[in-house]
């Protein structure tokens, strides 16, 4: 069995309309976007896919990538849909104080009733994370740097970003001393004195010394959200989610990596952390989806998405993606091969929401429901 998600990017107009230029601006735009967005939500809860994710990007002015703030959007998901998930992918660690995230994440997922997905992401768009970075070493990282002083630094920075908060969500307060990080501070004593702290909570003795911290509330998943690794084809990440049972999402065309993926994360979680891996943990599977009657009317519906993904994916080497295009039989068939590489459980499905009309989208959310996603139940 195969749970489908959505995924979009977010998109406020139009090709014609982010070609004139500065379209993330237009607050009419803005608003017809999260318009039809809603209308998405609420068709896909009715057809029965499984969730609906979302990115966090800032500064967008053009258009192309209007997500902002992660909760804000993720709320509006939440507020159009009853019973599938909302799935922010995700928090970019670089621009986040990792107790701020901890805390976030459990929120929604009482907001929610326990219907909370997250991805944690390491930041790639160098204008806004510049802007908006937590720590002044810290920089975006991508094909231009790779391996390099910064994509390091970025690594080790995610990694403990991380660590911090799978202890926010998993303790009811805990102490922590990093190379970036250190909660509480050292030596911390509360300026003045407050007895419910000590007779009411922990981590704090009578002399007001804070030894321990913890967010509220504890999130309803146990131990925590399903976690995601957004948009990954690296053996080295398919090994770092391996250690909390997070699922990297994979795009990758290529099956013979996703099997290298698959196993090499298999083999890390049984091996090195003793997990017992049920097959389809290890990553989700998908890419691009346009379904019609036809390959060739789908592939017309997609000529707008191209143009989309040659200009801003693309330039941030995010090119190279399944393309799930045609007609019922044909995904129904890519899909069936993807699974006989690898075992998948989940995938993402990237919508052209904004560069295409609502009709044409709906008509391809409807068409997949009813012809390829019975062939996987």
């Amino acid at each position: 069995m195969i749970d489908f998600n959505l995924f979009m990017y977010c998109t406020a107009g139009r090709r014609k309309e982010l070609e004139r230029g500065m379209a993330g601006k237009d607050p009419k735009l803005f608003r017809r976007m999260l318009d039809e967005i809603a209308g998405y939500v609420k068709l896909a809860d009715e057809l029965g896919y499984a969730g609906f994710g979302h990115p966090e990007h800032h500064l967008q002015i053009e258009g192309f990538e209007a997500s902002n703030d992660p909760t804000l959007m993720g709320m509006w998901l939440a507020m159009h849909s009853e019973r599938l998930r909302v799935i922010t992918c995700g928090f970019v660690s670089t621009a986040h104080n990792p107790l701020r995230t901890a805390e976030a994440i459990s929120t929604m997922d009482n907001m929610l009733g326990g219907r909370f997905g997250v991805g944690l992401v390491r930041g790639y768009q160098s204008r806004w994370v510049e802007n908006f970075k937590v720590q002044p070493e810290l920089g975006a990282v991508g094909p231009w740097n790779k391996n390099g002083p910064v994509d390091m630094a970025n690594r080790e920075y995610f990694s403990e970003y991380v660590d911090i908060v799978i202890k926010a969500l998993t303790n009811d307060t805990f102490s922590h001393d990093g190379q970036f990080w250190q909660f509480p501070p050292a030596d911390m004593v509360n300026p003045h004195d407050h007895p419910v702290y000590h007779q009411y909570g922990q981590g704090v003795s009578e002399d007001m010394h804070i030894s321990e911290i913890g967010i509220a509330p504890r999130p309803v998943q146990q131990p925590y959200p399903p976690l995601y690794g957004g948009f990954s084809a690296s053996l080295r990440t398919a090994k770092f989610w391996a250690k909390y049972l997070g699922k990297p999402i994979v795009l990758a065309p290529d099956m013979d990596l996703c099997k290298v993926l698959w196993d090499g994360y298999r083999e890390e979680a049984e091996n090195v952390y003793g997990h017992t891996v049920k097959p389809g943990v290890e990553a989700a599977w998908g890419g691009l989806m346009i379904c019609a009657d036809t390959d060739a009317r789908a592939r017309e519906w997609a000529e707008d998405m191209e143009w989309f993904w040659k200009l801003w994916p693309t330039a941030f080497g995010q090119g190279n993606v399944n393309r799930l295009i045609g007609s019922p039989d044909t995904l129904s068939r890519q899909i069936e091969e993807a699974a006989a590489t690898v075992p998948i459980n989940e995938m993402f499905l990237l919508l052209p929401q904004g560069i295409s009309e609502p009709a044409q989208i709906h008509a391809s959310l409807e068409l997949f429901a009813d012809k390829v996603m019975p062939r996987f139940q």
